[in-house]
């Protein structure tokens, strides 16, 4: 999934605010030169084998074309990257070429360990890339980083349980919330007991999304909770009309599936639902678990808010040590990465489908059908996408179980949905205020 709302824990965090004590300091740095003249740079990522043997042939490629610099690639699994990093970081020790996701950018920004892109504008060129997904480097007024990739989030639906239901497939250019729930209602009346129309959709990203169709937005540009308590409250009105007519399923059901279940125990991935929100790179997984053509659809309601709702997200993003003794052969690196037709014909949608056009229709001939329907989603979106996604604050990352706790009480009938979008703002204010 896309690490929107991921953060350093406690230990990594401790590491990370001794940061701020450095960032004026000329340490040793972990970059050097080589003795003939050669500059040797560190580039770092999280990711599984096949991520580190494709990035290790964009590496080749990259130094095949800039003979004087040798680049060294560090990778290290999810759950240990982030800390590894952060003990990097405050000891004056980090890679030249850093890659991060959710929240990350915005916090080693603020304590100045990221540097600012424009100065290395020369090196680096962002003019190809779509401003939606440059946006979400940006923080401060400052760009930090760049998209390695991007997804959206929308809505994943299977004309298999369509087609057996006799409910033809939505017009994602026209339909509005309440057409959402009275194909749901449809879907799940024609369908067999135990298959729903609409898996439970709440969760922060479809909450962000609906806020800010109605210029709203789960969180303010200053770091507040944005989301108001009428759209929440509107919000658990509708999941709790679905839950009580059938189209979704019973409230035990749901939070046994809270969380982050894997594609093949979601309903859509089991063939028993209709309807799923998320992100358009979980495509392939949710096809490969349920066996069926699944295809993407933008939003309910983009066409009937204030703003369209949906936005760009970047996968990752690829950022600079403020304390590179090589920025702008490290912007190089960088720019050769996210521009490079070349580099996007080896990692193809791996990082996310990618943000420059150009790259994005080198690498089509060379995709799977599910890869390429994703890249014409991408393509598709960006034309109406809505303003660049404001990052939540530190402690936001709180939000996702915040929410599973309020939305059972409100599934469950034990508070009404004016009572959870009350508590659902408390929690979090509370959360990011920590």
């Amino acid at each position: 999934m896309t690490p929107r709302y991921l953060r350093p824990g406690r230990a990594a965090a401790i590491c990370l605010a001794a940061v701020t004590l450095l960032a004026a300091a000329a340490g040793c740095g972990g970059d050097s030169g080589g003795k003939d003249g050669t500059v040797q740079l560190r580039f770092s990522w999280w990711g599984n084998n096949d991520r580190a043997a494709a990035t290790q042939k964009v590496i080749e490629a990259f130094q095949a074309q800039n003979p004087g610099i040798k680049v060294a690639g560090e990778t290290a699994d999810f759950n240990a990257y982030f800390d590894k990093l952060a003990t990097q970081t405050a000891a004056n020790d980090a890679p030249d070429v850093i890659t991060l996701g959710g929240a990350y950018p915005q916090e080693y920004g603020a304590r100045g360990a990221l540097l600012d892109l424009s100065r290395v504008s020369g090196e680096l060129r962002t003019d190809q890339i779509d401003g939606a997904a440059l946006g979400n480097g940006k923080f401060g007024g400052k760009q930090y980083g760049v998209p390695t990739g991007v997804n959206t989030f929308g809505v994943v639906v299977d004309p298999v349980v369509f087609e057996k239901a006799n409910v033809p497939l939505p017009d994602d250019n026209a339909w509005t919330w309440a057409d959402f729930v009275e194909i749901a209602k449809k879907v799940a009346a024609g369908s067999p007991k135990g298959t729903y129309g609409v898996a439970d959709p709440s969760r922060p990203d479809a909450l962000d999304l609906y806020s800010r169709q109605r210029s709203e937005g789960l969180y303010t540009p200053d770091g507040k909770v944005g989301i108001s308590k009428q759209t929440l409250t509107d919000w658990f009105t509708m999941t709790t009309a679905l839950r009580d007519s059938g189209a979704a399923p019973p409230a035990s059901l749901t939070s046994e599936l809270a969380g982050q279940p894997a594609p093949e125990q979601t309903l859509v991935g089991r063939g028993l639902a209709g309807m799923q929100i998320d992100w358009s790179n979980q495509l392939s997984a949710l096809r490969k678990a349920s066996g069926h053509p699944l295809k993407l659809l933008r939003a309910p309601g983009e066409n009937a808010g204030k703003q369209p709702g949906m936005w760009l997200q970047a996968s990752q993003l690829y950022t600079i040590s403020s304390r590179s003794k090589h920025p702008k052969e490290a912007a190089k690196l960088v720019d050769f990465l996210v521009n490079s037709p070349e580099a996007g014909k080896i990692i193809l949608t791996d990082r996310g489908i990618p943000a420059n056009a150009q790259v994005r229709t080198a690498i089509e001939p060379t995709l799977t059908p599910d890869q390429t329907e994703q890249v014409q989603f991408i393509a598709k979106v960006t034309e109406k996408a809505g303003p660049p996604l404001v990052i939540g604050p530190a402690g936001s990352t709180d939000s996702v179980k915040i929410l599973q706790r309020v939305n059972a009480e409100v599934l469950f009938n034990r508070e009404s949905p004016a009572k959870g979008a009350e508590d659902f703002i408390d929690q979090l204010q509370a959360a990011i205020k920590k």
